[in-house]
């Protein structure tokens, strides 16, 4: 009986641990200015009072940004069909490489309407390393040995006080979650 207490009690510890590693927390977005693909300044003073999806992405990337890139190019068309006011804000995890140039080449690849996507660049290696992990609690790295750079694979919704308030996956199946919840932000 004690033994079957016992793991009843641990199972019960272990799930309320795991529901509250789940809890989403808002944290707001430190001002920042760094350059777009058309080499204009784009930052926080722009994106006030507007929601915005951010993610993290490298031109040269061999596996997963091509696919993030496109999802978030369906989402967009996805939003503008909504009728949602939704600025898109894409920062380069390899800035040496990802001049505005180059990500002027990569989006149009993805969209011929660029509007309200901003590709970012004009930071060192290190700051948007810091940046990532500051801002969006994820971590960049580039290692030394290989030109790929490993990042995160999120999209993150903020908010039009510069809050991130939440983060999903990029597959499609996250678009409808996405698409509610930006629609909660302008209730």
């Amino acid at each position: 009986m004690k033994k079957t207490w016992l793991i009843f009690c641990l199972f019960s510890l272990t799930l309320l641990t795991a529901c509250g590693m789940n809890k989403e927390e808002s944290y707001p977005i430190q001002p920042f200015t760094f350059t777009d693909q058309n080499h204009q300044p784009f930052g926080s003073d722009q994106l006030k009072g507007k929601v915005w999806l951010a993610n993290f992405i490298f031109t040269s990337c061999e596996t997963v940004c091509p696919p993030m890139t496109a999802s978030m190019a369906e989402l967009r068309a996805e939003l503008k069909k909504e009728k949602l006011d939704v600025e898109v804000v894409s920062f380069s995890v390899d800035p040496s490489v990802d001049t505005p140039d180059v990500l002027k080449g990569f989006i149009t690849k993805f969209t011929n309407d660029e509007r309200n996507w901003h590709l970012l660049t004009g930071y060192s290696q290190q700051e948007i390393e810091s940046f990532a992990r500051e801002e969006f609690q994820t971590l960049i790295q580039k290692p030394k040995s290989s030109n790929q750079v490993i990042h995160s694979t999120s999209f993150y919704l903020i908010d039009q006080n510069g809050k991130s308030v939440k983060h999903y996956g990029f597959q499609k199946t996250h678009y409808d979650e996405i698409i509610n919840d930006v629609k909660k932000l302008y209730e």
